[in-house]
């Protein structure tokens, strides 16, 4: 069946025109699959608008989320409820007369200013005593298998079967955008390549990012280094090792990595956010998995390639930020010159497929 092809025949409604709040988790690679849950009801109410909820970090990528008419960006901050801050969204969701709420974190304050803001529809998967918070509740969350079956559940029709496969999270870039980029970053108009060696944990953190650039380097390409400023140290060893050709792009404005995302010839990532970003673009993404799943974790949209040790370690899976075991083998026998092959053939591939 089609990622495009519409499941929900029999329950979609081309007169409702309620707008829709989704409420989706705040990390960046979880923030982008929230655009499956877009997708849905867009099939179920194709008449219906959609805003998200975003933080300032997550807020640029909504300009790039076909189906999706605007955000309401407002930071929480983590670990504590901000009743005054919660207040003020409240307010602000109140102003905009939602119909209906999706609540895709289980967390308790995750549901308390859009009931505070009065949406008629609260709909969520039970958690943390929500009871009165949410007033459509779903059970069986943890029966779900994989973390885009849980979020896309809550846009079926309660008790509705999960379709074989979801629509795919998509952002979509204008080329002239993406031209204008390049040009005031002075990156001129070659094929690159963009490494996001970034991610939440450093478990999850390929070890050989500067060997990678350094022989992507030397093959003529350019060699764009992505992520936040907590990158930052990161990005100055591999430009160091790397040596001309290798530029870091890294910094606090998300828009930058999308960009260069846009732009790039191929992705190599980790497990993280950036690679999310890179395969909802359409840009042919590498995701190097050590101690996490791809099965679990990959994007729906599909790797390029997915580069995973040959090795076998007893502790995978694993979810530990710091690798406690093995030496971090799950990474450490990840070789740059084996990646740098892969790269060499997907772009070749890109290429040929280009040129004809």
């Amino acid at each position: 069946m089609s990622i495009d092809s519409n499941y929900y025949t029999n329950d979609t409604d081309p007169d409702d025109t309620r707008p829709i709040l989704i409420v989706p988790y705040m990390w960046i690679g979880d923030f982008v699959r929230g655009h499956t849950v877009v997708r849905v009801l867009k099939q179920r109410w194709p008449n219906r608008p959609i805003d998200l909820l975003a933080t300032s970090l997550c807020a640029p990528l909504v300009d790039y989320m076909p189906g999706v008419r605007s955000h309401v960006v407002w930071d929480l901050p983590r670990g504590r409820l901000a009743v005054a801050r919660q207040w003020g969204l409240a307010a602000l969701l109140r102003g905009r007369n939602y119909g209906t709420a999706l609540i895709l974190p289980r967390t308790w304050k995750s549901a308390v200013a859009p009931a505070l803001a009065g949406i008629p529809e609260r709909v969520g998967f039970v958690g943390e005593a929500r009871f009165g918070l949410l007033n459509q509740w779903r059970w069986g969350e943890k029966a779900l298998p994989r973390f885009i079956d849980k979020n896309a559940a809550l846009a079926l029709p309660d008790g509705a079967p999960l379709p074989p496969e979801w629509p795919a999270p998509q952002l979509r870039v204008p080329a002239e955008e993406v031209s204008r980029w390049r040009q005031a970053n002075g990156l001129g108009t070659g094929p690159a390549v963009a490494l996001a060696p970034g991610s939440v944990g450093a478990s999850k953190r390929w070890t050989y990012y500067p060997d990678a650039a350094r022989l992507l380097a030397e093959q003529g390409l350019d060699v764009w280094v992505v992520g936040g400023l907590g990158e930052k140290p990161l990005a100055a060893e591999i430009v160091a090792q790397g040596g001309r050709g290798v530029r870091d792009l890294t910094g606090p404005d998300l828009r930058n990595g999308i960009l260069a995302a846009a732009a790039a010839g191929v992705a190599i990532s980790n497990d993280s956010g950036l690679m999310h970003i890179a395969a909802a673009l359409g840009t042919p993404t590498m995701g190097i998995f050590g101690p996490t799943s791809p099965y679990h974790w990959a994007p729906l949209n599909g790797l390029a390639a997915t580069v995973q040790t040959k090795t076998v370690v007893p502790c995978q899976p694993c979810h530990r930020p710091v690798c406690t075991m093995n030496d971090h083998r799950c990474m450490r026998d990840i070789s740059a010159s084996d990646v740098v092959a892969i790269a060499g053939r997907i772009l070749a591939e890109t290429e040929t497929r280009v040129a004809h």
